[in-house]
């Protein structure tokens, strides 16, 4: 099964310059947690990413509130990419390795045609498994796939942060 088969073709986008505020507002009103950003120079190529995590942290860390910063200091500047003819094999493998949950589709330009999530595979071993026919998505690579995304990137107690301020 290729990757355009399970695409979820309709795709927000924001620009490197504007705010987190912004892509907050698309999050929501899209119900996702990913939007991603392209260049503000009119050409439109894919330069990075943003989560909600991504936004919450930054204006945590930064102590800025949304408004006051730009997505460039919060958006993931080299985003893992799939095309549309790739096999969805093929993007389970670049979701494992990089323990991410959504891939944004690129064509040969470099713009973002299509969001690959997680999702969208999930929803299909469930189709097939109501169908009948023969699975061309399998649920236990699925499954791998969901445990090495949600595998700690920091094993080990002295690489956790605390703030024991708010440890009540």
């Amino acid at each position: 099964m290729k990757v355009e088969q399970l695409m979820t073709r309709e795709v927000k986008v924001c620009k490197v310059d504007d705010t987190p505020n912004r892509a907050a507002r698309l999050m929501w009103e899209r119900d996702c947690g990913f939007i991603p950003v392209i260049a503000s120079n009119g050409d439109g190529a894919l330069v990075g990413v943003v989560t909600d995590r991504d936004i919450a942290m930054a204006t945590y860390i930064q102590g800025k509130p949304p408004l006051a910063i730009t997505l460039s200091s919060v958006m993931t500047r080299k985003p893992v990419c799939c095309h549309v003819e790739d096999d969805i094999a093929q993007a389970e493998a670049l979701m494992r390795i990089n323990q991410v949950r959504r891939l944004p589709v690129i064509d040969l330009g470099g713009h973002v045609v299509a969001i690959l999530s997680l999702n969208d595979i999930a929803r299909e071993v469930q189709r097939e498994k109501g169908s009948g026919r023969k699975s061309e998505v399998d649920a236990e690579t699925l499954a791998v796939t969901v445990a090495a995304i949600c595998e700690p990137r920091f094993i080990g107690e002295s690489s956790r942060i605390v703030d024991l301020e708010y440890v009540e």
